[in-house]
């Protein structure tokens, strides 16, 4: 149940997230509102990590260097959320943006990418994902 929370926060953060970043965007330029939401979310993590001392630096080496490609993909998730809710609109952006994640994780899940325990993709989870994207034509119809 508190996984259920967790990621039910994490959205709603993320959609206010993408609507703030747009807008401040649009008055400071998208590469300098990404470099403040990147230098202030590093701020706040070092603080955090100093003060709760959290896991292990030193293990960093262990890492697949893939991996610690994280940063740099978070720089184009800012980007293309910004330009996705810009040139849509919040709902729609956020919509499209949540079917991509969802069929991404899925393909992650099924061939057991990135260090993931394989799962079996069954019809169902394809007949769920076409839903969605039926919602989403339903959500955008103007009757």
């Amino acid at each position: 149940m508190l996984g259920i929370i967790f990621a039910a926060i994490a959205g709603a953060l993320m959609s206010i997230q993408g609507v703030f970043n747009t807008r401040v965007g649009e008055k400071i330029g998208l590469w300098t509102i990404n470099m403040i939401v990147q230098g202030t979310g590093f701020l706040i993590t070092l603080l955090v990590f100093l003060f709760f001392k959290d896991g292990n630096i030193k293990r960093i080496g262990e890492v697949n260097k893939l991996y610690l490609s994280g940063g740099l993909l978070g720089v184009f998730i800012i980007f293309t959320v910004m330009k996705g809710m810009k040139m849509l609109s919040p709902a729609y952006a956020v919509s499209i943006i949540l079917i991509t994640q969802l069929v991404t994780a899925a393909i992650i899940d099924c061939c057991g990418l990135f260090g993931t325990e394989r799962c079996n993709f069954h019809f169902t989870k394809i007949l769920g994902v076409i839903i969605m994207i039926i919602g989403i034509v339903v959500f955008k119809w103007k009757g």
